[in-house]
């Protein structure tokens, strides 16, 4: 049979996996000094845990695990009949891969209350995964990085988080727009088109408005039961581009004028014209996750076609739903996967990634070959991510594995070089080659 994996996953060489850590070292640094702390949760979470958080949709595209064993012997077998997937689900699988780390991350911290700090700040970078159809930038599993704070409503934090996006994303010299906007003034439309319950429909469509378009959003909504009159008033309250002019229109709703006051908070921590990057409210997005509450935010790159490389916002009852009331929480992910592609697509990695070999030792002999063994020691002491070609081949061998690795220096050493304690340093890129002592080639290494 030939070997195959699953839809929606990939394999990752060498080089794919150092550019993904450079991203990873990048966004962790980043973290570690704005004060977030390391936390890892379990691949799989009970489902209980993970269903009716994410929406109507997410819950569709949760990967669920069968349990061990003979798990039809305790199956409903009514709903097996009946062939109801639904239905039948709970009796043969109490487990599911996590859809996202917020969820999980929210579990932790009940769990963990008493062993906790508030407010608690961490990150996670770990994979998670969805039943999405596979297409460009989107995966069935990919890796986030998250960043959250919970125990505390101030809205600093939702100002910090956007500065922790602009560093990232200027240190990875990625121009991005970062756009916000507040569930609170979402729900403030739902209110003055008359349909306060019919929100979460609402939001859902409104959410796909960057792949399907207006006329898709209008046609989504009336779908799902939405009336036509207040389809006509949402359309109307999202073409307006002024928070200024939006705001008069929420007259009747409270909590969308508390909406417009949390932005006019954050607004007071966060200046965006001292930002990298460009950092705008967007009163149509919507961000589709149902557990969101307040602001809410999301990343898009300039300069390539790609969908959002970034969200998140902020989550007043995700631990209630776990037994903790009053525990509010803000936090932002980035799309790891989708940022390496843009990054790609752009040429934006550094040619040298750290972690990739920086030095290539050559041999002529077999004497050689053990002079050049004793030199790798002292190279790879002085920090030098460095390599000895197992056996004094052909020099063509050894120059074409060097090529093959991309290895910007090589050290050849034959008889002249061990009889003078030198190597001759070759620059892989310009050709041009010098005698060196170990020391001064170490030297030149480290520039």
């Amino acid at each position: 049979m030939k070997p195959s994996i699953p839809k929606g996953t990939r394999d990752f060489s060498p080089e794919q996996v150092f550019r993904r850590n450079y991203i990873f070292g990048i966004v962790r640094e980043v973290f570690e000094r704005y004060g977030y702390q390391p936390i890892e949760t379990p691949s799989m979470e009970l489902l209980s845990t993970l269903t009716g958080k994410y929406g109507e949709e997410g819950d569709r595209l949760l990967f669920k695990v069968l349990n061990n064993g003979p798990f039809l012997d305790k199956a409903d077998q009514a709903a097996l009949q009946a062939r109801d997937s639904r239905k039948l689900i709970s009796s043969i699988a109490e487990k599911g891969l996590r859809y996202d780390l917020t969820v999980p991350f929210a579990r932790y911290v009940v769990m963990h209350q008493h062993e906790l700090s508030f407010p608690f700040k961490r990150y996670q970078i770990q994979p998670v995964w969805r039943g999405d159809r596979p297409q460009r930038g989107r995966f069935q599993e990919f890796y986030q990085c998250d960043v959250d704070v919970v125990g505390s409503p101030s809205l600093m934090y939702e100002a910090e988080l956007v500065q922790i996006y602009d560093e990232v994303f200027r240190r990875l010299g990625l121009e991005v727009v970062i756009k916000f906007n507040n569930r609170k003034v979402l729900y403030g439309i739902a209110e003055a088109a008359g349909i306060p319950d019919q929100f979460a429909d609402m939001t859902v469509a409104i959410d796909k408005l960057d792949k399907i378009g207006p006329q898709g959003v209008r046609t989504e909504m009336l779908q799902r039961g939405i009336p036509e009159t207040a389809v006509d008033t949402i359309e109307k309250i999202l073409a307006v581009t002024d928070p200024l002019a939006l705001k008069p229109l929420f007259a009747d709703s409270p909590e969308g004028l508390k909406g417009f006051e949390e932005i006019e908070t954050f607004y007071t921590y966060f200046n965006p014209a001292q930002a990298a990057n460009e950092v705008r409210f967007d009163i149509t997005l919507a961000r589709g996750l149902s557990y969101y509450t307040g602001c809410i935010f999301e990343v898009q790159a300039k300069g390539v076609e790609m969908g959002s490389i970034g969200g998140g916002g902020r989550y007043d009852n995700l631990t209630g739903v776990f037994g903790l009331e009053g525990v509010s929480g803000v936090g932002v992910s980035f799309g790891a996967d989708r940022i390496y592609i843009v990054l790609e697509e752009l040429g934006l990695f550094p040619p040298n990634t750290a972690g990739s070999l920086r030095l290539l030792f050559v041999a002529f002999d077999e004497a050689a070959h053990r002079y050049a063994f004793q030199c790798l020691n002292r190279v790879r002491a002085a920090g030098i991510n460095a390599e000895l070609y197992p056996e004094p081949a052909k020099l063509k061998k050894q120059m074409n594995y060097a090529n093959n690795r991309s290895v910007p220096f090589v050290a050849l050493i034959g008889d002249e070089e061990m009889a003078a304690g030198q190597v001759t340093l070759k620059n892989m890129e310009t050709g041009e080659q010098e005698r060196l002592t170990l020391e001064e080639a170490i030297v030149r290494l480290k520039l």
